[in-house]
């Protein structure tokens, strides 16, 4: 999207996608999570909110447990490979992450490269499932 005035500053500012309300979620876990235990995480740190995506690790957005909450849910669920994640700066780093995957952090860096923006919602455990959401695409 260009500006009217050559991108300068002067004149009305750019436009940017309204907020549908989806978001863009990015999910921290360990292998071999039930369905029913990644959704009751995620309506307890989402209550009420709308998923439009869930985002992970590209070798756990394999996992079955994750996959049957994104098809309960009826939304896409992505997956990020280490060296992509690496490339996201987050603004809560896990040290436990570093340690086994070498990068700051999944759940932070998956919703952020999923998503548009800013984090919405921090980083929070539940129940053993990492959560952290931004605005959806699109």
């Amino acid at each position: 999207m260009t500006r009217d005035d050559g991108g300068f500053g002067i004149g009305p500012a750019p436009l940017v996608p309204a907020y549908s309300g989806l978001l863009a979620v990015g999910l921290g876990l360990r292998p071999d999570l039930s369905a029913d235990r990644v959704l009751v995480a995620l309506a307890e740190a989402l209550p009420g909110r709308r998923i439009g995506c869930l985002a992970t690790l590209d070798r756990r957005a394999r996992e079955p447990g994750l996959l049957a909450a994104a098809a309960e849910l009826g939304v896409p669920l992505l997956g990020y490979s280490v060296v992509r994640m690496a490339q996201v700066p987050v603004p809560t780093p896990s040290e436990r992450v570093v340690a086994a995957l070498g990068i700051p952090g999944v759940a932070e860096a998956a919703a952020l490269l999923a998503g548009t923006g800013p984090l919405l919602v921090p980083r929070q455990v539940v129940g053993g499932v990492v959560v952290a959401a931004t605005a959806a695409r699109g």
